[in-house]
């Protein structure tokens, strides 16, 4: 290709992705303590509910930078930088994980993060965030191969999610909503594939190979099968994703036809409706008022009347206990945090 990778540039890029195995190293200490901290920023941003906390998170966080060691390993086909950025990707990985369950459990909120909206954009990925992860992907791996416009990488970092879904991820299971925290980590992994395929693609479009054969980089032979597993893996990710859109499109008609009803229990008892949403079929609905509280039984009555007896019911009294009013039935539970 045209304008492709020479000798300097590979060394460069080899400078940038690949991180030194020793632990007092300069590249190894800088990756961990900006993890550490990219960590614990976004997950105080996501109990404060702070985008701009969490954005800044996603400019510190380091995580990108062995992802695109991972593809330029398989390009390369340099299995010794491969296994060992794989491993740092999956030990930041549960690092951020590890410090977001910490935090949760020293602030853990008695509505089990609910209603809290950095958590609610992450717990549901879809097709389309697999579309905008490969267009990023695509722009972080042609922003290394071209110096000129290395002054993207800052908006890379903030339009790829990395460490804020592992944060949400470690928060949710101090809180035991072990679904919504595998859909936080979905979202995190659909990233990873589109990061590692993009970056493959364009690095060998690039000529990455033949520069990194004249600087006298370790070079293997590279095979099709590579490129196959790489599309298998995110097409595998793509099954899920695919579940996602259609259940974040029903869950959306179940929250609008819930609202109404829930408008007018609340409204009969002077009460107000905070919020109302569905996930994964469960309607999730924060309401507030002053004493006597309403009789969830009552509300749960109302669905089943307006055509939606087959959605559990969760009802967060705010300043309250929240109550789980499942479907077919005509009782509810109190529950100290949200749904497991």
């Amino acid at each position: 290709m045209t304008g492709g990778v020479d000798a300097d540039a590979a060394r460069r890029m080899r400078d940038a992705l690949f991180i030194e195995r020793k632990w007092r190293s300069r590249s190894s200490t800088r990756f961990w303590v900006l993890l550490v901290l990219a960590a614990v920023i976004a997950s105080a941003g996501v109990v404060g509910d702070s985008t701009a906390t969490v954005i800044g998170a996603m400019i510190v966080a380091p995580l990108m930078t062995p992802i695109l060691g991972s593809a330029l390993s398989l390009v390369l086909a340099d299995r010794e930088h491969l296994v060992r950025s794989a491993l740092l990707v999956l030990g930041g990985a549960a690092a951020v994980v590890l410090i977001g369950m910490l935090l949760g459990w020293v602030v853990s909120p008695p509505d089990a993060f609910a209603s809290n909206s950095q958590v609610s954009s992450r717990i549901s990925p879809r097709l389309i965030d697999l579309l905008a992860a490969l267009a990023t992907g695509t722009v972080g791996a042609f922003a290394l191969v071209r110096t000129d416009i290395s002054d993207t990488l800052p908006g890379v970092a903030i339009a790829i999610s990395l460490v804020p879904p592992l944060a949400v991820t470690g928060l949710l299971i101090t809180v035991h909503r072990y679904h919504d925290a595998g859909e936080s980590a979905l979202l995190f992994a659909t990233n990873v594939a589109a990061i590692v395929a993009t970056g493959t693609v364009v690095f060998l479009l690039y000529g990455v190979r033949a520069g990194a054969g004249e600087a006298g980089m370790t070079v293997g032979t590279f095979r099709g099968a590579t490129l196959v597993a790489v599309g298998a893996v995110v097409l595998l990710i793509a099954v899920p994703l695919t579940a996602g859109t259609l259940s974040v499109a029903n869950d959306r008609a179940l929250a609008a036809d819930a609202q109404p009803v829930a408008e007018r229990w609340a409204a009969d008892r002077s009460w107000q409706i905070a919020s109302v949403e569905a996930r994964n079929g469960i309607v999730v609905i924060g309401v507030l008022g002053l004493p006597p509280q309403p009789a969830p039984t009552a509300l749960r009555a109302a669905l089943d009347r307006n055509g939606m007896q087959d959605a559990d019911l969760e009802l967060h009294l705010v300043g309250g206990r929240t109550h789980w009013c499942p479907a077919d039935s005509v009782t509810c539970t109190t529950r100290e945090s949200g749904r497991s």
